[in-house]
Formats: structure tokens, sequence, C-alpha cells
């Protein structure tokens, strides 16, 4: 896996958001402990590095890549309680699409891994393991 330099960012604007030089990402979660960063290859296949957010402000997580450039594949990985009677599902074995996103890549291929809980045992309390990743 490569190692990627990040920098503090800005928590606004909400999303990824290129400036000419790099790429600006920011995401808002009240509850996470920690947001990861996922960088896939240019088909989207393979993850090929997975970089903490260094900033939380305002409940917005946030960092810059200066390396980073429009069309650059990512998810997010969110750490935080599953506590699903709270209304916590925090499962970081599911990547996450971005919610400010201004372009979609790829297809969704379903499987059970998608929904972060144990979905073949039909007890949605469960938490699974299975990264979602490669559907």
């Amino acid at each position: 896996m490569r190692k990627s330099r990040i920098l503090e960012g800005c928590p606004f604007p909400l999303g990824a958001t290129w400036d000419r030089l790099g790429v600006n990402f920011a995401l808002f979660s009240a509850n996470a402990i920690k947001v990861e960063l996922c960088l896939f290859d240019d088909i989207g296949e393979r993850e090929l590095e997975c970089i903490e957010l260094p900033e939380y402000t305002n409940e917005v997580w946030h960092g810059y890549l200066p390396d980073a450039r429009t069309g650059t594949i990512y998810g997010y990985r969110v750490h935080g309680p599953y506590k699903p009677a709270a209304g916590h599902r925090f499962n970081p074995n599911t990547l996450l699409r971005d919610p400010y996103a201004k372009q979609i890549e790829g297809q969704v291929t379903w499987n059970p891994a998608l929904f972060g809980y144990q979905m073949e045992t039909a007890n949605d309390l469960t938490f699974d393991t299975r990264d979602s990743a490669p559907g």
C-alpha cells in the first residue's frame, strides 16, 4: 500500500472539493470517533490505501490531499459505536459512499456484506466483519 501525505484541510464545503492543487475531503458525523478516507485504483476495483482524516471541527471530519485530483475514486470507513438500539450502526468494514459526492463511479454488486450486519441471520442487531468494498 502506498502512503499519501495528508494535511489538515477545511471543514467546508462538505464533500470532496478540488482547488486545482489538491482535494479537500470533509464529512459530517456527530458521533464517529474516527473516519478513514479509502483511495482506490483508477477503475475502482482495488483499495490502495486508507488514510485517517486528521481533523474534526464542529462535527466535521476533514483532511486535504495535495496529490489527489478530480476523478479520484474514494469511499469512507467510519468508526464509532455499534449500538443499534441507540441508533448507532458504525461499522468500519462497510465502505460508505460520500453523501456529498458530485459523481458516482461504478455499479453496486449487491451482496450481504453491504448491509453492515449479518443479513443471513435475519437479525439486524448483529455485526458483520466482512469487507463490503468488493461490492
